[in-house]
């Protein structure tokens, strides 16, 4: 009874006793993928620049940096440590990355620094890459394309904040301010109160943090202020799939921000033109929320040659006095949004643009981030929504877009089998019932009488019809 005691461990076992993770077979699929269409060549090839020929110690091949940066995807790790931990205590992790049970993992420090040195360019030709993948299996249309944006968490703190002008933190910014009115030795609880209700005082024309330069002040979802970075994505309201992602600063107005996403957009596009055949006109509709109206804004998605489906907010009625391109372009939005299609658009933004900003931050794990500058985030997030857009492919093909996904999956079978056998059986019986009354309505059989025959040798009667 109880736990065996000082155990001895055995000094051989087969790898085919091993136990496994009910997500190994996801793993093991989505490495058939990969090596289907070539990952590993792809990647060392626009990796080549970054490693040297003789020199230099035993370095992570460009192939299992990528599919490190995958696993924060498909196990929702926030950060480059958890991600080294989990490999280190998975056996199905360690087999997808390629590792011998021999073998050391690589630490938290070398997945930093193969991302220090590996270009922002080359990530972006992944996520290119990915995409191309998506147009083989017929999952990329590029024609109507939804655009919105997200805050994340950054990794500084509030009180770390200085002055641009003169490098004070707040604290001694509000002492210098008492001092100047005439208090002497202020408590913190007395600063407190009399910074309450000043105006402006958390204007990132003022302020910045020192480790963070990029991180901006700015209220979040949830109405907390804090430091963050600004995440928009471009997505393919036809199949869902991510065409592009850019970090921003988090104080960028929505109607400031989305042509910079169109153009990555446009070059993501185009990238994949080149090995797969897209519509013609790529790049037709734009789709966003009323974060992005605005007569300039509209006016700039016109002469882009794009018709746009924009959300309209309540606004008082407005004077076009000298703005008549504004006005025209505002009003054909107004029309298009009134359309049957403008619905449509409307209700595949919700679904599928949300959907996108919900797997990649909130079940990715990608809603605070713990990487200092718009370069090195934009690193991780492209990696992070390459991993989304392959979720797409493991769907189609597997029925799964995530390892979690096949934790319930006997249970769900077991389900659905006996609700069909139940159905089935509900049905025999009730045209068995049937059938009888309409014996014994014709004089057939009487109503005291049992019937000696079943319809079914699982069904029996209790009592007469």
């Amino acid at each position: 009874m109880g736990k065996k005691r000082n155990r001895q461990g055995s000094m051989w076992i087969a790898t085919r006793d091993l136990a496994r993770s009910p997500g190994h077979p996801f793993y093991e699929r989505l490495n058939r993928l990969l090596e289907h269409h070539g990952f590993d060549v792809f990647v060392e090839e626009q990796c080549r620049s970054f490693y040297a020929d003789r020199l230099g110690r035993p370095s992570v091949p460009p192939g299992m940096y990528f599919r490190l940066l995958l696993i924060g995807y498909f196990e929702g790790i926030d950060s480059e440590r958890g991600i080294a931990w989990r490999i280190a205590d998975s056996l199905t992790l360690r087999e997808f990355l390629g590792l011998a049970l021999s073998e050391a993992p690589p630490d938290h420090s070398t997945i930093s620094r193969n991302r220090r040195l590996i270009a922002v360019e080359t990530h972006q030709e992944v996520f290119a890459w990915v995409l191309s993948v998506l147009g083989r299996e017929g999952l990329l249309r590029g024609q109507t394309i939804g655009v919105d944006a997200t805050t994340l968490e950054a990794n500084a703190a509030m009180k770390s904040i200085v002055r641009r002008d003169t490098g004070e933190g707040y604290t001694e910014f509000l002492g210098r301010l008492a001092k100047q009115s005439g208090e002497l030795t202020p408590t913190r609880a007395e600063l407190a109160r009399k910074d309450k209700k000043r105006k402006g005082k958390g204007s990132n024309d003022d302020w910045t943090n020192p480790h963070d330069p990029d991180a901006k002040i700015t209220k979040m979802k949830d109405g907390r202020t804090h430091l963050a970075h600004k995440a928009e994505h471009a997505v393919d309201l036809e199949t869902g799939a991510i065409v592009a992602v850019t970090i921003q600063p988090a104080d960028r107005g929505d109607t400031q921000s989305f042509e910079q996403t169109l153009s990555e957009t446009l070059e993501n596009l185009a990238a994949v033109a080149e090995d797969v055949e897209l519509p013609e006109q790529v790049l037709q509709e734009l789709v966003a929320d009323r974060g992005y109206h605005s007569g300039a804004a509209l006016k700039r998605v016109q002469e882009l040659g794009l018709r746009s489906y924009i959300a309209e907010p309540k606004r008082p009625r407005r004077k076009w006095r000298g703005r008549i391109a504004e006005q025209k372009a505002t009003y054909a939005n107004h029309r298009r949004m009134k359309g049957a299609r403008g619905k449509k658009f409307s209700r595949w933004r919700c679904e599928k643009v949300e959907r996108s900003m919900a797997h990649s931050y909130e079940t990715g794990g990608l809603r605070r981030i713990h990487l200092r500058g718009h370069c090195n985030i934009l690193k991780r997030v492209l990696i992070h929504e390459a991993g989304f857009n392959l979720s797409l492919v493991m769907r189609q093909r597997f029925g799964q877009g995530t390892p979690r996904g096949l934790q319930g999956r006997l249970r769900r079978l077991l389900s659905l089998l006996f609700t069909h056998l139940r159905a089935r059986s509900s049905a025999f019986l009730t045209l068995a019932l049937r059938k009888w009354s309409a014996a014994c309505a014709v004089g057939r059989y009487s109503l005291s009488s049992r019937p000696t025959i079943l319809p079914h040798p699982k069904l029996a009667f209790a009592t007469g019809c």
